[in-house]
C-alpha cells in the first residue's frame, strides 16, 4: 500500500509517500519561517494562504520523487488536528478532494500520533510498548504508548510548553524567529551556572511540567544585567540546561514508574542536541533504549503523517466524505484500529 501524507497544521507545508513494502519513498517540505519572521510568530491567516499556494506543487513533487504515478497512490492521510484550524482545512480539503477524484480512501491523522510514531521511520524502530516524551512548541507530555491508538498521558505541561518557553526566552534575549533553535545555538557559547534558574516542579512528586515560571525567572534574572553578548550566551546556556534537567528528571521518574525499557523522544525540541545527549546518558545509566527520529522528522513533516495513516488505512480504517479539521483533539480519545498489531 502506498500512502500520500499531507501536513498543514501550522507553518510547514509538507507531502510524502510511504510504501508499506519499500518504506518512505519521498518527502517534501516548505517552511514558512521567512514569511512569519517579520511578525515574530505565526500569523494564522498568512499561514493558511501560503498552504494554498504551496501544497499542490509539493504533492506533485513528492509523487514524482517516489517514481510513481498518482494512480498508484492507494490512500491519503492528512493532519486533521490539532493545529490552526484554517491551516488544517487547507490540507483536509485537498486530501478529501483528491481521495474523491481518485476513488481512494482517506484518513485524518492526529498530529501528535504522527510525532509519536515518527521514530518508526528509522532503520531500527522502537518496539511497543514504550514511554514517549513529546516536547515541542505547543506540547510537552509523557505518555505510555502500548500500541497505535493506545496512549495514556501520564504527565503534561500545566502552562507553557517547553518549546514555547524557548521561543519566549529567545525573544527576551533579542534573538530572531524561530527562537528555539537560535537560543540553542547561542547556548553553545555560554556557561550554564553563571546565574541560577529554577528547575520547575522537581521539588514535588509527579510527572507534570511547568515552564511559565522559568520564563519569568529569566525576566527577573536579567532585569538589572547588561545584556552584552557574553551575558546573553550565559543566560541561554543556563535556561537550556534548566529545561534539559527538568525533562530528564521527569523521564527518569516516568521510567521508574512504568518499568518500560524504551524511551522515545519526539517533537521539535527533541532535535535539541543538549537534550539528546542528556537523555542518551540517562538511557545508558538505566539500561534502556532511547529512540529519536532524525532531526528533520522532529519538526512538523508529512512523512510521519503518511506512516501513521498507512498503519490505520492498512488496518481497514478510513473516513467518510466529511472534511475533518479540529483545532483541539485530545490524544487519549484515539482508538486502536481492529488489526493494528501487525508487522510491516
Amino acid at each position: 500500500m502506498k500512502v500520500l501524507g499531507i501536513e498543514t497544521s501550522c507553518d510547514e507545508t509538507a507531502a510524502a509517500i510511504y510504501d508499506g513494502h519499500a518504506g518512505l519513498r519521498s518527502h517534501r517540505l516548505f517552511s514558512q519561517v521567512d514569511l512569519h519572521a517579520a511578525y515574530g510568530g505565526v500569523v494564522p491567516e498568512l499561514a493558511s494562504r501560503d498552504h494554498v499556494r504551496k501544497l499542490l506543487p509539493l504533492i506533485q513533487g513528492a509523487i514524482d520523487d517516489a517514481g510513481i504515478e498518482a494512480a498508484e497512490v492507494d490512500g491519503i492521510a492528512y493532519t486533521a488536528g490539532p493545529g490552526l484550524v484554517g491551516a488544517l482545512l487547507v490540507g483536509a480539503s485537498v486530501a478529501r478532494s483528491l481521495a474523491f477524484a481518485w476513488g481512494k480512501p482517506a484518513v485524518g491523522v492526529h498530529h501528535l500520533e504522527g510525532h509519536l510514531l515518527a521514530p518508526m521511520l528509522e532503520p531500527e524502530p522502537p518496539e511497543f510498548p514504550f514511554l514517549a516524551l513529546l516536547v515541542s512548541g505547543g506540547h510537552t507530555l509523557l505518555a505510555e504508548v502500548r500500541a497505535i491508538g493506545d496512549y495514556e498521558i501520564i504527565g503534561s505541561s500545566v502552562d507553557d510548553a517547553a518549546g514555547e518557553a524557548f521561543d519566549k526566552t529567545a525573544k527576551l534575549l533579542g534573538l530572531g524567529y524561530p527562537g528555539g533553535p537560535a537560543l540553542a545555538r547561542l547556548a553553545d557559547s555560554g556557561k550554564p551556572g553563571t546565574l541560577r534558574l529554577p528547575r520547575p516542579m522537581l521539588d514535588r512528586p509527579g510527572l507534570d511540567f511547568s515552564f511559565s515560571g522559568l520564563k519569568t525567572a529569566v525576566v527577573v534574572a536579567v532585569r538589572d544585567r547588561q545584556l552584552d553578548d557574553t551575558t546573553r550566551a550565559d543566560v541561554a546556556a543556563e535556561f537550556q540546561q534548566a529545561v534539559v534537567d527538568t525533562l530528564v528528571t521527569k523521564c527518569d521518574r516516568a521510567l521508574e514508574q512504568t518499568g518500560f525499557h524504551t524511551l522515545v523522544v519526539a517533537g521539535g525540541v527533541g532535535a535539541n542536541r543538549a537534550l539528546r545527549q542528556a537523555l542518551t546518558q540517562l538511557g545508558e545509566r538505566r539500561g534502556v533504549k532511547v529512540s529519536y527520529p532524525r532531526p528533520e522528522f522532529c519538526t512538523d513533516n508529512a512523512a510521519m503523517i503518511a506512516y501513521a495513516g498507512y498503519r490505520r488505512l492498512a488496518a481497514g480504517e478510513h473516513d467518510d466524505l466529511k472534511i475533518r479539521a479540529t483545532a483541539r483533539w485530545p490524544l487519549n480519545t484515539l482508538e486502536q484500529p481492529s488489526a493494528v498489531r501487525f508487522s510491516g
